[in-house]
């Protein structure tokens, strides 16, 4: 076999592909990756040093789309006796309806996160009437918390700008109609629960026609519908802004991660023992636009390990048929004023 000189002897020609193969596995890690490792470290030096944000139980329990779903009147996910439904809202465009579309991705996600903190920031001030609490400015405090999650709001660089993007599922979430829905069933009779409200009750969004990523809508404001108001300050899930920046490029890794925060909440405060959850369930809750059950639980696999290396204390085992979750520590620390779950 033909030879060639290698830094530590000859290497047989008919080795080269195996070698260049080899080589690829052990690229330099890439920006984000080292972005990633520092934002873990950093968490586990300093685990209590949490940049408290928050989201609403509801909305971890059953999220929204990964992927946009198209021409649907409605869409739906469920979890055990609860669902979501969301429906798209309309604009009137050349004299006829259109369909804004769906929330979906991480841009709607991000979103929910920041509203979710800062109803919590601001409902127990005195100083603001209940409308005041309820309309939020999309300046000053979405810009920065956008790029504290590093997006930037102020250009576009394009279609898959972050301001672009972000202007779009702005519209596409204060837009659209959300229903929670809950089966309830007794000995003598089942029965359905069920709360419908509109996202937002009133909204203001200004971009410049000429250069839409530009950052001319952060004069804009929103009102939130009074009930999904009412849902966000009801028992809200604390988690880390600090591990939100390292997972904010996939959707199901933040579900997966508020998921985890709810969860291991509840196994800290009642000091349960690990937790199952089986495959089937957490991919009616999470993972309804993954046709593949098997490439659902391999994304799941994976991001649970960046979660674990996130979160210190957090254990997730394998079990038949699903997954362990165990913590001996809250995500974030406790505060002892509000009430959360």
């Amino acid at each position: 076999m033909t030879q060639t000189r290698g830094k530590d002897g000859p290497v047989q020609i008919g080795q080269l592909p195996l070698l260049k193969s080899l080589a690829k596995q052990y690229k330099p890690p890439t920006r984000a990756q080292h972005q990633f490792v520092e934002t873990a470290a950093a968490i586990r030096e300093n685990p209590d040093d949490a940049e408290r944000a928050f989201m609403a139980r509801q909305l971890i329990l059953c999220t929204l789309p990964h992927s946009d779903p198209g021409d649907l009147p409605a869409w739906s996910r469920e979890s055990g006796n609860s669902a979501l439904i969301v429906q798209p809202g309309y604009d009137l465009e050349a004299g006829k309806p259109r369909s804004i579309g769906y929330p979906y991705g991480t841009i709607p996600r991000l979103l929910l996160f920041w509203i979710t903190t800062e109803v919590q920031r601001t409902k127990n001030r005195s100083d603001l009437t209940i409308l005041e609490k309820r309309t939020l400015k999309l300046g000053r405090s979405l810009a920065h918390f956008m790029r504290e999650v590093g997006l930037n709001p102020d250009t576009g660089r394009g279609k898959r700008g972050d301001a672009k993007r972000l202007h779009n599922q702005m519209d596409r979430l204060f837009s659209s109609r959300i229903t929670f829905q809950q089966k309830i069933e007794t000995p003598d009779a089942h029965g359905k629960r069920k709360l419908d409200m509109p996202v937002t009750s009133q909204t203001e969004l200004w971009w410049d026609p000429k250069r839409p990523e530009q950052g001319a809508l952060w004069q804009s404001w929103v009102r939130l519908g009074e009930d999904f108001y009412n849902a966000l300050v009801a028992l809200p899930v604390p988690v880390d802004m600090r591990a939100l920046r390292a997972l904010k490029r996939s959707s199901l890794a933040l579900d997966l991660y508020a998921w985890v925060c709810y969860r291991a909440f509840v196994i800290v405060q009642k000091n349960q023992p690990p937790q199952f959850t089986a495959w089937t369930l957490l991919a009616r809750q999470l993972g309804a636009d993954y046709t593949d059950p098997k490439n659902f639980k391999k994304k799941t696999k994976a991001a649970l390990r960046k979660i674990a290396a996130l979160y210190p204390g957090l254990t997730i085992g394998q079990a038949q048929g699903g997954l362990t979750i165990h913590a001996t520590r809250l995500a974030v620390p406790l505060r002892h004023t509000g009430k959360v779950l």
